[in-house]
């Protein structure tokens, strides 16, 4: 024969009343008014044919009974929780969080991670856009996209795209004010991001040494530095992977492509176990493929007359 049992409405105005001590706290975490709680909570007494509190003057106190009662039911509300969140969490997406530069994110992957879902649907992709490097345990990163020379210690580095920075211009600005070789800049504004070094060893490779390096207005962040450029300001210095569109669209030129070779490149980091996960694992596979998309393309819209190559930095 079973059991009775009380209501549930009333066993959960009970335990939220003897967890608070207070009416009016368990009112507003149950979303209903004080006045319902206190009668849940009397018709549960009667029902029980015990007194869970003694009500004293703007106190509440558990009697023996109430107290006994309340820590058997707070093991049994939070065993529910448990295992209504477990039940859930299996038909939730799983989430994937992708740690990058917001220049990175704006000009190279945002555009692209529309392709990644629809070929890998159900993930819950979420990039978090920051500067700083990654702690993978206490930020909740999955991967990181960082631009470096790849050394990174206790974590696995791949490179992504050998990312070399190169002059970009308005096609109107370089028409206007003709930029055949790199001491034409000397007449050009220079448009600095916040690596603003990068002017100085262009130029030096260059053999441009008579243009000024240090002139020029710095923005906060590559995407002001390349707006810049859009609107026809100045020449900006950028990574190519991030103009790679606007290049292919003529809204920028670049005028000398070969580039300087730094030995830099955009890496993808993750601590070892992450490829454990199959979301990790299939957007390690997607992107890995993207950028040898991007490498192989990338002379195609940078295609321009043979200018002199630039030597490299060391």
């Amino acid at each position: 024969m079973a059991t009775f049992l009380p209501s549930l409405a009333s066993l959960r105005a009970f335990e939220a009343t003897a967890r608070h001590l207070s009416v009016t706290k368990a009112a507003h975490e149950l979303s209903v008014t004080p006045g319902a709680v206190s009668l849940q909570v009397r018709e549960l007494e009667q029902t029980l044919g015990v007194t869970l509190f003694e009500r004293r003057p703007r106190q509440l106190v558990l009697t023996e009974d109430g107290s006994s009662y309340f820590w058997t039911l707070r093991r049994a509300f939070r065993m529910m929780r448990e295992a209504t969140e477990e039940l859930t969490a299996r038909k939730r997406a799983p989430v994937l969080t992708v740690s990058c530069t917001p220049t990175f994110a704006a000009q190279w992957l945002v555009p692209r991670i529309g392709a990644f879902e629809q070929q890998v649907p159900g993930i819950d992709v979420r990039i978090s856009t920051t500067n700083r490097l990654t702690d993978f345990e206490n930020d909740g990163v999955d991967v990181a996209i960082r631009h470096g020379l790849g050394r990174y210690d206790g974590l696995v580095s791949e490179r992504l795209i050998d990312d070399d920075p190169v002059p970009v211009l308005h096609p109107a600005l370089k028409q206007k004010r003709p930029l055949d070789t790199p001491a034409d800049l000397a007449a050009h504004v220079l448009l600095h991001d916040v690596h603003r070094q990068d002017w100085r060893l262009w130029l030096d490779a260059a053999g441009a040494d008579h243009v000024d390096p240090g002139r020029g207005p710095v923005f906060v962040n590559s995407n002001g530095a390349i707006e810049a450029a859009k609107a026809g300001d100045g020449v900006a210095l950028v990574r190519l992977s991030l103009v790679m569109r606007e290049l292919a669209e003529g809204v920028l030129v670049a005028p000398f492509p070969e580039g300087v070779m730094t030995g830099l490149a955009y890496h993808l980091v993750y601590p070892p176990a992450a490829l454990d996960r199959p979301p990790v694992a299939a957007f390690r596979a997607w992107i890995i493929g993207e950028a040898r998309a991007e490498q192989i393309s990338e002379h195609l819209a940078v295609k321009t007359p043979k200018k002199p190559t630039l030597k490299a930095v060391q």
